[in-house]
């Protein structure tokens, strides 16, 4: 498996207006793992969700990327995705944000609503940290235990296995 780049992308939410389970009747995974079944997934509800919104999505996978995150914004329009990430602060940040940490199988592991100034605690199985406006991940359906497949566009792609 290849690691993330920086780049664009689309967020779907499995499972957000569904059961809490967010994917245990075996959907797509994330697209690191599961590449062909994400791209056909756009756009469309899948499994028993009833609906699918494709949200634009930033990903912040270098170290520059992840450090400068949302710093120096007034807003932010879909989502940023930080690779790897555990935990994450708001000190000189303008605005709220929503938090949700993810697995390394991009399932909601907790979500929180941190304002400006704030330190977010580390979550230990935590591999990813989406981040978004204050509101945003709960209007998406976002919560503890939905699986979120991400769709990386073309800068973002994961590299093909070396090895």
């Amino acid at each position: 498996m290849g690691r993330w780049r920086d780049g664009t992308g689309t967020l779907l939410v499995v499972g957000g207006s569904g059961g809490a389970d967010g994917g245990s009747d075996g959907g797509p995974m994330g697209a690191k793992e599961d590449p062909g079944g994400v791209a056909g997934g756009v756009g469309r509800a899948e499994g028993g969700a009833g609906r699918a919104e494709a949200i634009p999505l930033t990903i912040a996978a270098s170290y520059r990327a992840r450090a400068r995150g949302l710093l120096g914004r007034d807003g932010l329009t879909g989502a940023l995705l930080l690779t790897p990430a555990s935990g994450v602060h708001t000190f000189r940040m303008r605005f709220a944000i929503d938090v949700a940490y993810l697995d390394r199988h991009l399932t909601v592991l907790d979500v929180h609503t941190l304002r400006p100034g704030r330190l977010g605690r580390p979550r230990l199985r935590s591999r990813h940290v989406l981040e978004a406006e204050a509101g945003a991940l709960e209007h998406w359906g976002v919560r503890r235990g939905v699986r979120v497949v991400i769709a990386p566009g073309p800068s973002a792609s994961p590299p093909p296995s070396v090895r």
